[in-house]
């Protein structure tokens, strides 16, 4: 595992030398900024409305954040040729996809860490880890899904837009299911087909509506099951996702 973790290594060190730090700062003055000045037009309840909507936009920065640095750091990489060197090591190729993910994980505990900070302002610190948490699951995710888009699809336009669709369309999930099921007895043919491809979506998929939910910030209702439900959830999905990129990786000529 040591030429994997040196490649995670130099994977954050690439992360931190193009001003990643500085994003985050700016991120997260631009999302205070906009929670205050929007609470401020709430006639009530403009605490709660400030949480909720910090968290909302702290979530989508994070996840675009973490997905765009993960595609076009790889795309700059093959494009320099760094891919082909490294993969003509006498390394398995699991090892330089281990230290990438590795990397890129690492990588994302900076957003989740600070931002979970952020939310210790305005909510109790139980639900702050536990949110900060499920946005460190959540960004796994979305990491190790980008990694397999841009190891296969090899541009940056069609990853970033792929990886979007995915977190788009697994976080989206659960209101589809409630859509597609909510007339079931005068659904026509069509509708039950649909509805039933929905269902089957949701079964592939990963379930990010149960991550990083606001409203444990804004209502205090997170427990203990909650997380563990979400860390069997994340554990799976990276092993399918890393199990997909490696056949991928492993199928390349150099």
């Amino acid at each position: 595992m040591a030429p994997a973790v040196t490649i995670a290594a130099y994977t954050l060190k690439e992360a931190l030398r193009n001003r990643l730090l500085w994003v985050l700062g700016v991120l997260a003055a631009g999302a205070i900024g906009l929670a205050g000045f929007l609470g401020e037009l709430a006639l009530t309840e403009s605490a709660t409305l400030q949480l909720a909507l910090l968290a909302a936009v702290l979530r989508i920065s994070c996840v675009f954040l973490v997905a765009a640095f993960v595609v076009t750091s790889m795309v700059r990489e093959a494009n320099d040729k760094g891919l082909d060197l490294l993969l003509a090591l006498p390394y398995p190729r699991a090892t330089y996809f281990a230290g990438k993910l590795l990397g890129f994980c690492a990588l994302a505990l900076l957003p989740a860490t600070l931002f979970g900070l952020l939310a210790l302002l305005l909510a109790p610190p139980l639900q702050c880890l536990l949110w900060s948490v499920s946005l460190l699951c959540e960004l796994w995710l979305v990491a190790a899904f980008g990694l397999l888009c841009v190891l296969t699809l090899t541009q940056v336009v069609p990853a970033l837009a792929a990886t979007f669709g995915f977190y788009v369309l697994a976080r989206a999930l659960g209101s589809l299911q409630l859509l597609g099921h909510a007339q079931e007895q005068v659904a026509s043919t069509g509708q039950r087909l649909l509805g039933n491809a929905i269902d089957a979506l949701a079964f592939v998929l990963p379930r990010l509506d149960s991550f990083t939910r606001t409203e444990w910030l804004v209502y205090h209702d997170g427990k203990a099951a909650d997380l563990a439900a979400l860390l069997v959830q994340t554990a799976l999905y990276l092993a399918m996702l890393s199990g997909a990129a490696l056949f991928d990786l492993y199928r390349r000529e150099l």
